[in-house]
């Protein structure tokens, strides 16, 4: 005896329903805060101490201080290409680094630290824009998107604060696991 198949007893999938723009806009502010797979800038920085920031580290090639200013300077340039015309980065390389190994004081350490969180939020606040294309090259560029400045300011930061991590070992400073 043949059973009739109830018609509504199989859900039909539901239709896809993301939006891959603010899928992409999603990933990216997890990237730019590098939480998933890496240290955040956050941890990377957090209590350093003052006697330590300017200190070589053997085989090593940057301090602290070179590595947040750089940091800071470099993020800063592509989020300034990345919204303003007439931004003019400095000049490459001795511009993206600092003189000194150390800071003067613990305020310029933390005025550094905090432009560095600062210009963070704002590279997430313009990629997080829907009037933002993400795609469209800048017309300041050469060929360059907001997409692409994203990624490249992702990718810096993951670069340098892996440095910071190896330097925080090298000088017995880093608890975390």
């Amino acid at each position: 005896m043949a059973v009739a198949k109830n018609q509504h007893s199989r859900k039909k999938p539901a239709a896809n329903k993301t939006n891959p723009d603010a899928s992409l806009r999603k990933h990216l502010v997890e990237l730019l805060n590098a939480g998933n797979a890496h240290v955040t800038m956050a941890d990377a920085f957090a209590d350093f101490s003052a006697e330590k920031r300017g200190a070589y580290a053997n085989g090593l090639e940057h301090t602290a201080w070179h590595l947040l200013e750089h940091l800071r300077i470099a993020q800063w340039d592509i989020l300034e290409f990345s919204h303003n015309p007439k931004h003019v980065s400095p000049d490459f390389p001795e511009g993206y680094w600092p003189k000194t190994p150390g800071p003067r004081n613990d305020a310029e350490w933390t005025k550094s630290v905090q432009s560095v969180a600062s210009d963070l939020r704002a590279m997430i606040r313009l990629v997080t824009n829907p009037r933002t294309d993400l795609f469209v090259p800048l017309p300041w560029g050469d060929g360059q998107t907001v997409l692409r400045e994203a990624l490249v300011l992702a990718d810096h930061n993951a670069y340098h604060v892996g440095q910071m991590v190896d330097l925080r070992r090298a000088l017995g400073i880093w608890k975390k696991s």
